[in-house]
């Protein structure tokens, strides 16, 4: 298979990087001919963590004090207390507390910042901010992610100190706290601005020092956390693990409810959409997208590698059996694949303007991850069309809680969707403002100092599309072309997973550690050029992921490479195992 512009473009990107020495003149590395001199900026290579103990008795850090801040707990937690792939977590110290508390002008409700964290007795000397999914108001558990399905570890398991919270609000609060104008900017971006340096000064209290190693990652709207992390703190970060990131989650949002209205012209109940297209007919879909496009990655194995080639390669209109009669579960109706090319091509105002951006046809799309964002989420009292409504519309509309289901079926991409741009004197910053990472390409605080980025997605997500991260990672390679001090790759990389749904599952492999790889990059100059993943097959100690093909090897691996580097079989030795792979 014949390497892309793409892949040729990166390629030499990153050989031209390693090429050029300190001090030394670099031109853009695209023409040699007309290339202009430039004196390359000195990236510092971050020195390892180093770990300590735990000081004192972990019942004195009751007493921590920091600007409006309580804590109510602390409590020495045991080995074995918290469990990961079956083993146990070592002894730590729980802290729970809040910040900022609050009653707001506007609803009467009263808010604060809940976290807590956990530090390890013996402390790895890093620090990882933890940030969680959906519309947040619950403290989960602070482990902090490795960024997959059924993980074997987590970053409390590896000894970092974690900090997890509930983003300003309680679950109680859910959804209703978008009436509040703080709550939302505290979900969108005010929490993770005020924890980050009480963790820190939290941390010193309890080891005798700071941090050697900060470290922001989550997945979904953790993912966007992250991202948050990178812009508006990117100089109090070394890594960030970006997890399916919904960093532009009210136009994903809004997607759903375009997906809702395009599912609905086909299903047979519109209180169910799952009959718009049944899993019979999802496999029909799939199966003809792997006729098209499996085998070229080198091997016909159930996975869709060469994302791009699979654009052209796959025609729904062309490719997939049209019923000729009625449906049957063997075939789609004309209006089925109508209905899909609308969906997959994103939302379109009046005038046919893109708002969202595309997703790429994969055979994960039988995934039941998949199928419950599109089918159950797109209309549910808990997801997408509360988000729209009440948390990032200006002005909110609580009453669209009686009836979800119709609030996303008469959504005016014309009229509404103008509403998440909107401010007013009460909400003085708009969904498009507190959501999405302020100016978003720029990341110089990160990579001068010597941080890095690692981002992951898989290619079957059924909320955010990969196209939307993939076209952001494009226009970061265009805008670090020709930075003194190091193109995109010398600092984030973008990983895509074939097959994987939101997060995790569908079919893939899809059980990955990211951190890890983050830390040897950004503490050990170990650039990512691949990450190994493993299918969740029958005895997994992370936990079985039971829609993987029947034919496929219980520990099947494959490399994960970096965008625009594809997984290619090499053409000898067993297809099963990574090692019979290269990222090219």
């Amino acid at each position: 298979m014949q390497t892309t512009l793409k892949q040729k473009k990166w390629l030499k990107q990153l050989s031209y990087l390693m090429l050029c020495t300190t001090l030394a003149a670099c031109g853009d590395g695209e023409n040699d001919n007309t290339a202009t001199s430039q004196t390359t900026v000195s990236v510092p290579q971050l020195t390892p963590a180093v770990g300590t103990n735990l000081k004192g008795a972990c019942t004195d850090l009751t007493g921590f004090q920091y600007e409006q801040t309580t804590i109510t707990s602390a409590s020495l937690q045991a080995a074995g207390t918290l469990k990961v792939a079956g083993q146990d977590i070592a002894a730590h110290c729980l802290i729970t507390g809040y910040m900022h508390q609050r009653v707001s002008p506007v609803d009467g409700q009263t808010y604060q910042i809940g976290f807590e964290m956990r530090l390890p007795i013996d402390w790895n000397g890093r620090f990882l901010y933890q940030g969680n999914g959906g519309t947040d108001g619950n403290i989960a558990t602070a482990t902090g992610q490795v960024g997959s399905g059924g993980p074997l570890t987590n970053a409390l398991h590896n000894g970092f100190a974690v900090i997890s919270s509930d983003a300003g609000h309680n679950a109680t609060q859910n959804p209703l706290f978008g009436l509040d104008p703080q709550a939302r900017i505290d979900y969108g971006y005010g929490a993770i601005t005020k924890l980050t340096p009480m963790a820190k000064n939290l941390i010193q209290a309890a080891y005798g020092k700071l941090p050697d190693r900060s470290y922001a990652g989550g997945t979904s709207n953790g993912g966007r956390h992250a991202m948050m992390a990178a812009t508006r703190l990117g100089d109090q970060y070394d890594g960030i693990l970006a997890s399916t990131p919904g960093f532009h989650l009210p136009r994903a949002a809004a997607a759903q409810l375009y997906t809702a209205q395009q599912l609905r012209r086909v299903a047979t109940d519109e209180n169910d959409l799952s009959t718009a297209l049944t899993l019979s007919e999802r496999k029909v879909l799939a199966q003809a997208i792997l006729d098209q496009c499996d085998g070229l990655d080198g091997v016909a194995d159930g996975l869709v590698q060469d994302v791009e080639a699979c654009r052209t390669a796959f025609d729904i209109q062309r490719d997939v059996p049209v019923c000729a009669n009625t449906r049957d579960g063997s075939c789609l109706s004309s209006d089925q694949i109508d209905v899909l090319a609308n969906i997959y091509r994103g939302p379109v105002n009046s005038t046919g303007e893109a708002l969202y951006a595309t997703q790429p046809f994969d055979p994960g799309l039988i995934g039941s991850n998949w199928a419950s964002w599109k089918f159950e989420s797109s209309v549910g009292t808990a997801r997408d069309p509360v988000a729209v409504g009440i948390i990032f519309q200006v002005p909110p509309n609580p009453d669209m809680m009686l009836n979800s289901r119709q609030f996303a079926f008469n959504f005016n991409f014309d009229t509404d969707y103008a509403k998440l741009s909107a401010t007013n004197e009460t909400y003085t910053e708009s969904a498009m403002s507190f959501m999405i990472p302020p100016d978003e390409l720029n990341l110089d605080k990160l990579q001068q100092h010597g941080g890095k980025m690692i981002v992951v997605q898989g290619t079957a997500d059924g909320v955010f599309s990969v196209d939307d991260t993939q076209n952001w990672y494009d226009k970061l390679l265009q805008k670090y072309q020709n930075n003194a001090s190091g193109n995109a790759p010398s600092f984030a990389r973008f990983f895509r997973v074939p097959g994987m749904n939101h997060s995790r599952g569908g079919i893939a492999t899809d059980q990955f550690d990211a951190l890890t790889a983050l830390v040897n990059w950004v503490e050990y100059g170990q650039a990512p050029d691949q990450i190994i993943a493993a299918a969740r097959g029958e005895g997994n100690l992370g936990g079985q992921n039971t829609e993987l093909p029947t034919d496929w090897s219980a520990t099947r691996t494959r490399p994960l490479c970096p965008y625009p580097l594809i997984a290619r079989y090499n053409g000898q030795g067993d297809s099963e195992l990574a090692e019979n792979f290269s990222c090219k």
